[in-house]
């Protein structure tokens, strides 16, 4: 009896799981996206490529973990 009656609740409570979720693999798409982006700007000067190879192998392991 209990659950009926808390159903509407924990479908709401639910939903909001669901669209936090989507809100965080969203961002983390854009931040690496962002920080591939920065990596390979910095790739562009000899001694920017020794942080930015490190960034664009970040970027894309955060953009393709938020993928799966």
């Amino acid at each position: 009896m209990l659950r009926v009656l808390t159903w509407p609740f924990r479908m709401v409570w639910s939903f909001i799981g669901i669209v936090f979720l989507g809100i965080g693999k969203l961002l983390s798409m854009l931040l690496g996206v962002i920080l591939a982006a920065i990596g390979v700007a910095l790739c562009c000067t000899i001694i920017g490529a020794i942080i930015g190879v490190p960034l664009v192998v970040l970027g894309v392991a955060m953009f393709l973990r938020s993928l799966f």
